[in-house]
């Protein structure tokens, strides 16, 4: 309620103010009409008297001094006339200094004043002088700052600058910058002292009308960059030491903050760089409270700017250090500012790290220097937990990336790892997933073990379980992807040298063992293919190399590959291990390495024997292992038959019927491979399909007990098209009369009452007659084998 109250209150006494000006002006337009120049003194100042209230806030003093700043310029307009008043400015000058009160008199001395020097009777210097002199008549914070804005209002195109009529006669350039300059810290010290004006409970309401009135204070600044003379040495030696004593001595957080960020905005930057050193020197005396990190990052961004925007001025910023000066003046303010947030420092060394990127971006060591910079900050403290501090510690580590679209680049940097140690482990995991992501986008081709293991130790927290969090908290959908992008990673790890790819996977397999359980399906098979493309370069090398330093041979890969996959064996992901070693076994049988092969074949068939239990993996297994083995050429006989034994005995020991006549007619393949030097044992592949069609029988009888129907006929189907295939092979085994035989045995169980219809099986049978009809018309050799057949 008293809020409100006071709201109506002002806005009463703002009505009353303005009504008087009115009023007033009324009776100055008639003495200005009539050139009464006694008349329109008279009602000038009873109109300025307005402006002598101490009830009104500085939005509402605005509106009432903007009335009488428009009746002024009118009055301005009559003074210059002297035909009208008849008044010398001289003694005009004079007259105006018998106000009654100080405020009107000096409102007037100064429309005068503008007059006098516009006049050309009085020097400009001596008639400024004197008016920012009597200015410090008016002490109440509020009328002063507008009486000071009003005086460097109507004197701001009548100083002694360059090119300006009024410079000349003594009057030079520094007169005017004395001139603005003495404005300024009078202005300044009212401002100031508003804030001591009122009870404490009243701090808020007068920093926010301290800030409604900022502008005043800082207009100076903007008068003092226009002035055509302040060249940088003035600027130097004059203009900025007088504006920084006068901020630093404020000993005000408020107008500190302001006006060191007034004078990054409104000076050149080409002298932000020349006086780096005296604009920097300023900022640790500064109040521990000033947003300092702020003021800076607007400096470097500024300068950031000023570099790009022409590549001739990059000796310029070398020549006077900027990044070493940038770089201590940060150290020092952290230093000064002891409990500046950590977010604060991070956010310093952020707009530092990007000056430097866009500044000096071959400067690795400068970049390395500022990482160096943020891990002394972070040191001793523990993990990062504060989210704004976590987020600029990952713009910092993503600056480099995004510049230099190459992680190699990154992977040099000595302190990039150390900062990375800080960061809790969800956010360590996100940067990590970052440095994939911009491995992935820009191919970036990692070709050292010594950079490949910086990288390792960058990503741990996707490789390895950090302190604080198992793999069982996480998301699965969340955990499938970090790994696969880890698998997708190690395909961009390559050199052509064979030394340093195997130096390479062996770094890789040092750092993903230690996976566990989870992580180990997903990372073993990409770095498995990278090694077997490495055994595939390095065909037909022998392994028996004399010297101490072995060389990468396929020998010595296999032989670590056999570690990787028993890693895995005891995850346990049996069927994912038996694969990988089928494909080694396969890689070796390339190679002509017997003893490796059959060794492979060993553990796949242990793993078969002692891990794979489900049903369909056991199929699904045992149909992999007869087709790696059916490619094989490299075993002699001994070892070739114990295999292929191995395999038709699982095949006939599966657990469904169909399953095992599938896998027992898969392994007729096995003894008959049709290269050049293939093996050819046409009774054995008879065999095979002989025992294939007496399990298929088996079923079919077995379906009849226990479902009253014998079931479709696919399995003698799809035995019928196995030996048509031997058949053309020309396996003398399979003559046209077995074929005929089976023919009429599939005929035969199709009209039987206890065969169930089936389209699928039907349609199956009838395309396979098909072709035999084809192949019979197709004529030539194939036409006269085919030609016995009758269907």
């Amino acid at each position: 309620m008293m809020i409100s109250n006071g709201i109506e209150d002002e806005e009463k006494w703002l009505a009353e103010g303005i009504a008087g000006i009115q009023h007033n002006a009324f009776y100055l337009h008639r003495a200005l009409d009539a050139n009464n120049l006694r008349e329109a003194l008279k009602f000038s100042a009873q109109l300025l008297s307005e402006l002598r209230t101490s009830r009104l806030s500085p939005h509402k003093y605005y509106e009432l001094y903007m009335r009488a700043f428009d009746e002024l310029r009118r009055l301005e307009m009559f003074f210059k006339d002297e035909d009208r008043h008849g008044c010398s400015v001289v003694d005009l000058y004079e007259l105006v200094q018998h106000a009654g009160n100080i405020l009107p008199r000096l409102y007037l001395l100064c429309t005068v004043g503008s007059v006098y020097i516009k006049s050309k009777e009085a020097p400009a210097k001596d008639v400024l002088k004197d008016l920012v002199e009597m200015c410090r008549a008016v002490q109440h914070p509020i009328r002063g700052l507008f009486l000071r804005s009003y005086l460097a209002q109507v004197s701001r195109d009548k100083l002694p600058d360059i090119g300006s009529e009024y410079e000349g006669e003594g009057d030079t350039v520094m007169d005017a910058v004395e001139f603005v300059l003495q404005n300024f810290t009078e202005m300044n010290k009212l401002w100031v002292r508003m804030q001591h004006q009122g009870p404490l409970r009243e701090k808020e309401k007068l920093e926010k009308e301290r800030n409604e009135l900022r502008d005043l204070v800082g207009k100076n600044l903007h008068v003092l960059s226009q002035i055509e003379g302040v060249d940088l040495e003035i600027y130097r030696d004059t203009v900025l030491p007088r504006v920084l004593e006068q901020i630093v001595n404020c000993k005000d957080e408020l107008a500190q903050y302001y006006l060191m960020d007034c004078i990054i905005q409104v000076f050149p930057d080409e002298y932000h760089l020349q006086t780096l050193e005296i604009l920097l020197g300023a900022c640790p005396q500064l109040q521990p409270t000033v947003d300092l990190k702020t003021v800076l990052s607007q400096l470097m961004e500024r300068l950031s700017n000023y570099a790009s925007s022409s590549p001739e001025l990059l000796p310029e910023f070398l020549q006077v250090e900027a990044f070493s000066k940038l770089s201590n003046a940060i150290g020092k303010v952290i230093e000064a500012q002891a409990d500046m947030p950590i977010v604060g420092a991070i956010t310093l060394y952020v707009s530092l790290l990007t000056f430097t990127l866009r500044v000096h971006p071959d400067r690795l060591d400068y970049v390395d220097q500022v990482l160096g910079a943020c891990v002394k900050k972070l040191s001793g403290k523990p993990k990062l937990e504060d989210s704004k501090a976590t987020k600029q510690v990952v713009a910092l580590l993503s600056a480099p990336l995004d510049k230099y679209d190459d992680i190699v680049t990154a992977l040099t940097l000595s302190n990039y790892p150390r900062v990375m140690d800080h960061l809790d482990a969800g956010t360590n995991k996100v940067m990590a997933m970052v440095i994939i992501r911009s491995i992935m986008k820009n191919k970036t081709c990692v070709s050292t073990s010594d950079k490949v293991e910086v990288l390792f130790e960058l990503i741990k927290g996707l490789i390895k379980d950090l302190e604080g969090i198992s793999t069982d908290e996480l998301d699965e959908e969340d955990f499938n992807e970090e790994q696969n992008s880890v698998a997708c990673l190690m395909h961009m790890l390559y050199n052509d040298d064979p030394e340093e790819m195997l130096q390479i996977i062996c770094t890789v397999w040092k750092h993903i063992k230690a996976g566990g359980p989870k992580r180990l399906p997903f990372t073993v098979p990409p770095l498995v293919f990278s090694a077997l493309k490495l055994v595939r370069r390095l065909q037909g090398q022998d392994g028996d190399v004399a010297g101490e330093e072995v060389p990468a041979t396929p020998k010595k890969i296999f032989q670590l590959l056999n570690q990787i996959i028993e890693a895995l064996s005891v995850v346990p992901s049996p069927e994912l291990a038996l694969r990988l070693y089928l494909q080694c076994a396969e890689a070796a049988n390339d190679c002509d390495l017997e003893p490796v092969a059959y060794e492979f074949f060993t553990q796949a068939f242990v793993l078969y024997e002692e891990e794979v239990a489900d049903s369909k993996a056991q199929v699904t297994a045992i149909h992999l292992i007869i087709g790696t083995l059916q490619r094989m050429n490299v075993f002699g006989v001994e070892n070739r038959d114990t295999l292929t034994h191995k395999a038709t005995g699982y095949s006939a020991k599966l657990l469904k019927k169909p399953d095992q006549c599938r896998a027992v007619y898969a392994c007729s393949h096995l003894f008959w491979v049709d290269d050049q030097d293939g093996i050819k044992d046409g009774e054995r592949v008879l065999l095979c399909l002989k025992r294939s069609l007496r399990i298929a029988n088996a079923a079919q009888q077995m379906a009849n007990v226990t479902r009253g129907s014998s079931g479709p006929l696919t399995l003698f189907v799809e035995i019928l098209n196995k030996y048509l295939y031997f058949f053309e092979k020309g396996n003398p085994q399979i003559t046209s009369s077995v074929i005929q035989g089976l023919i009429e045995l599939i005929k035969t169980e199709m009209q039987s009452d206890s065969t169930t219809a089936n389209h699928a099986s039907d349609a199956f049978f009838t395309s396979t007659l098909r072709y035999i009809q084809f192949q019979k018309q197709k004529g030539g050799a194939m036409g006269e084998k085919y030609d016995p057949i009758k269907l």
